[in-house]
């Protein structure tokens, strides 16, 4: 690697990019949570500013909290600062010292509380059953989380363990799916429905066990060397993958950031940024189909009006809208775009206690476009965002590839 080639892509890390700030408040002016809360101080003043001050104390700005990681600030930077970013490094810089809260170990381990869960016979039934009476008794918002909302129950059979029984065609063509945690554990039909799509597109859908949590909890809670090791973990079975020319695809729009974009951003390692050249977002891969004229487009009718929230971290991909685009081909399907901004949800920033208004007025636009739409169905690419919308709205919703299920009749 040429000294040039090194630079640039140092330049490229998102500790390097503080220094292209030009203080011209479009982060500002754009980010959700500094419009729901005033005592946010906004995305330039926290990670950015600290990351060019280098600080010579202690000395963490306490309103670094409010940042919920949508990374809105990032796409409207005209300078290309990892303004998100730099505030997810602040806070892990914040934690070396600090203690984290009950609350913020539950929200970033999920896929180990599952792992127990899973464990035991009936465990799911149990848990479910336990976390009911926890929200009723106000267990939960004695521990810091958000008691208004409930915990998304545990499926009776996670996606890996219905993947065993689908029984698939044999095809040269293959994918790896990353299911992630929240459609393992709490939305498996959404994977369901992914390896029945790419059956009728002639692909043979493989799962790998030893992929973990792509990290994304972690980062937001602040558990940056956890979420490290999972990074290296699953770098390293990507470029496995990889090595076979077999892509890796994500239905979860903040796992294919995270393992595409986020791991470069956040540890500045290159086999992580060529890992995630060989990962796709569903519809991002099945839009690749389309352009190649190899997608199955002998669809059924399917008489549906959709609403379209597009979650932020499929904004930040900068793929557009596939899964709209490939939706409308549909006979009977009519497909609008919510456009109505952050959700509020931005994964677990949502499920905080002390976040919960911040989330809920955040949503308050996507809220009143939906309760004015109408529309049979309301589809998104993220599941915390189909929580969010489910709880402020109690509309109808489901992952966009299960509305392309029906059509293929599956």
């Amino acid at each position: 690697m040429s000294e040039v080639t090194k630079k640039i892509e140092e330049m490229e890390a998102a500790l390097f990019t503080a220094d292209h700030c030009l203080s011209c408040t479009s982060c500002m002016s754009s980010c959700p949570v500094m419009e729901a809360e005033k005592k946010y101080l906004g995305p330039k003043m926290v990670g950015p500013a600290h990351r060019r001050m280098q600080f010579s104390q202690d000395d963490i700005e306490e309103c670094l909290d409010f940042c919920s990681n949508c990374k809105s600030c990032e796409r409207a930077c005209p300078s290309g600062v990892a303004v998100s970013t730099l505030n997810m490094l602040q806070r892990a810089k914040y934690y070396e010292t600090h203690a984290h809260s009950h609350c913020d170990d539950m929200l970033a381990h999920g896929e180990r509380m599952a792992k127990r869960v899973r464990m035991l016979p009936g465990g799911p039934a149990i848990a479910n059953l336990g976390m009911r009476i926890g929200k009723a008794m106000g267990v939960f918002g004695a521990l810091g989380m958000a008691g208004e909302r409930s915990i998304p129950p545990y499926a009776p059979k996670s996606f890996l363990q219905l993947f065993k029984d689908i029984r698939q065609p044999r095809s040269e063509k293959k994918v790896v799916f990353f299911p992630g945690c929240f459609i393992n554990d709490n939305d498996p039909q959404v994977g369901v429905a992914f390896v029945k799509v790419m059956n009728a597109n002639g692909y043979e859908v493989l799962v790998d066990e030893e992929f973990n949590c792509c990290g994304s909890p972690l980062v937001f809670m602040g558990y940056l060397a956890e979420a490290h090791e999972h990074a290296d973990n699953n770098v390293a079975h990507i470029m496995k993958w990889q090595a076979q020319d077999i892509p890796v695809v994500a239905c979860c729009a903040s796992c294919s950031l995270m393992l595409k974009q986020e791991y470069h951003e956040l540890f500045d390692d290159s086999k992580m940024q060529a890992a995630g050249r060989n990962v796709y977002d569903a519809f991002e891969f099945l839009e690749i189909l389309a352009e190649k004229d190899e997608l199955n487009t002998d669809f059924q009718p399917v008489e549906e009006k959709l609403l379209y929230h597009v979650p932020c971290h499929l904004k930040s991909q900068g793929l557009g809208v596939p899964a709209a685009r490939i939706l409308a081909q549909v006979p009977g399907v009519a497909v609008e775009q919510a456009d109505a901004g952050c959700c509020g949800m931005s994964g677990n920033y949502g499920f905080k206690g002390d976040k919960y208004a911040i989330s809920m007025k955040i949503g308050e636009k996507l809220f009143n476009r939906i309760k004015d739409a109408d529309s049979d169905e309301v589809i998104c690419d993220c599941g915390t965002c189909r929580l969010q919308i489910q709880h402020g709205t109690q509309a109808k919703t489901c992952h966009p590839v299960q509305i392309l299920a029906k059509a293929y009749g599956l």
